[in-house]
């Protein structure tokens, strides 16, 4: 009796223990049965046949069962979990925005592999419209669509679904590798500029100085005036006698408007004093102003006639 060894070498372990197969792959909505599936487009999970679960059993993997997913065609790959094993044999059905990452068509052909992931620490996302900053609170609402993901891969375009709307983000960085797992993890979000937007543009106010005579402190107040006999009067028997005096409209040229404190800054507060300044001395000629003792001319009280 001869024996022949095929193989020089023993199957590592590890490859033994290796879920590796090809299925056709087709949207969500291509999924046959009376329910409504769309739970799947809203999440990173896939449905894949009851055959795989068999398979897997049988392996010593570590759960929970996380997936590679690479179309050998585009060389493209992304990873995910699985949801259910209720698939026709040999298909597998993945949400919309999985397979335009994959650039996959309805049956193509799809790798799927079984892998272990580290547990995500961090993440960065950034949103592909403007239309994302509408929302109120953007890290509750991504936190509560990322329960339906079991992992992360950088370079993906995932999809959530929030008040009846499809947002697109692209998971800009992952750590502390490319493709993380986020399953009972703490991880820290944060999110880049989305794609299109613009910061609003800032112009510069410039304000006019005002100039020293318009900075009166008296033209800060609506200077009406006094103005006499514009009462009525009253007579001591009690009778109204004669027309009632009509009071004098106010010229709108009495009315002093006020003018702004350029100089206000938040948190300053002025007191402007309602003290007129004292007016300017208008200086008058040397010669009329300059004061010359003794130069006066006396009176008399007593008038001096002429002597005869």
């Amino acid at each position: 009796m001869f024996s022949f060894n095929m193989f020089d070498h023993p199957i590592p372990r590890a490859f033994q223990n290796r879920f590796s197969t090809q299925y056709r792959c087709y949207s969500v909505s291509m999924l046959a049965g009376p329910n409504d599936r769309s739970d799947v487009e809203k999440g990173g999970k896939i449905i894949m046949p009851p055959s795989a679960l068999d398979q897997l059993s049988r392996l010593n993997i570590t759960y929970p069962m996380l997936f590679k997913l690479t179309n050998k065609n585009s060389d493209r790959m992304t990873h995910c979990g699985v949801l259910e094993f209720v698939a026709d044999e040999g298909i597998c059905y993945l949400p919309h925005w999985m397979m335009q990452n994959l650039l996959l068509e309805e049956g193509g052909l799809v790798q799927v592999e079984s892998v272990n992931l580290m547990v995500a620490t961090y993440s960065k996302f950034q949103p592909q419209s403007p239309d994302f900053l509408d929302i109120t609170n953007p890290k509750a609402v991504l936190e509560n669509a990322l329960r339906n993901f079991a992992c992360l891969t950088t370079g993906d375009v995932i999809a959530i679904n929030y008040n009846e709307k499809i947002y697109e983000l692209r998971v800009m960085e992952t750590k502390p590798d490319k493709a993380v797992s986020i399953i009972e993890c703490d991880m820290n979000v944060d999110f880049d500029a989305p794609l299109g937007y613009k910061e609003p543009e800032r112009h510069s106010q410039h304000y006019e100085e005002p100039a020293e005579e318009d900075a009166d402190p008296s033209n800060y107040e609506m200077d009406l005036g006094f103005r006499a006999f514009t009462g009525s009067g009253n007579r001591l028997d009690g009778k109204k006698k004669g027309i009632e005096p009509s009071p004098v409209p106010i010229d709108p040229s009495d009315i002093k408007r006020g003018i702004p404190n350029y100089e206000f800054k938040m948190g300053r507060i002025t007191f402007i004093r309602n003290s007129r300044p004292l007016p300017r001395k208008i200086e008058e000629d040397d010669s009329a102003s300059s004061f010359i003792a003794f130069s006066g001319e006396g009176q008399s009280l007593r008038k001096k006639g002429r002597k005869p």
